[in-house]
């Protein structure tokens, strides 16, 4: 295991708490409207004893700082597949920014 995937490991089994094994590593770009929303590796983790997920799908980014940061999606529908744990976190993210400012 890289350390990259490593870094991943462990950020998935501290989110969630559970034990892990990465078993894939799986490419994709997502495209809205004709244009690249994300591209990039989507790495696929199984989760020991979890009583819903089998899987939880992970990746970095780097935010505005260049500080890698970590996003991790459990497969708990909707999501049952690495494409629709980003298209879950674009959606997040976008409703976190359309209500960022607003009171809640």
């Amino acid at each position: 295991m890289n350390d990259y995937v490593a870094r991943l490991k462990d950020s998935v089994e501290r989110l969630h708490g559970w034990a892990s094994t990465h078993v894939a590593t799986v490419p994709l770009t997502e495209q809205f409207e004709g244009k690249i929303r994300w591209q990039g590796e989507v790495e696929i983790f199984a989760l020991h004893g979890h009583p819903e997920a089998r899987y939880c799908y992970a990746w970095s980014y780097l935010d505005d700082n260049q500080i890698e940061q970590h996003t991790a999606v459990l497969e708990i529908p909707p999501v049952d597949s690495p494409r629709n744990a980003v298209r879950a976190a674009i959606a997040a993210q976008g409703k976190a920014r359309s209500n960022k400012g607003h009171e809640p």
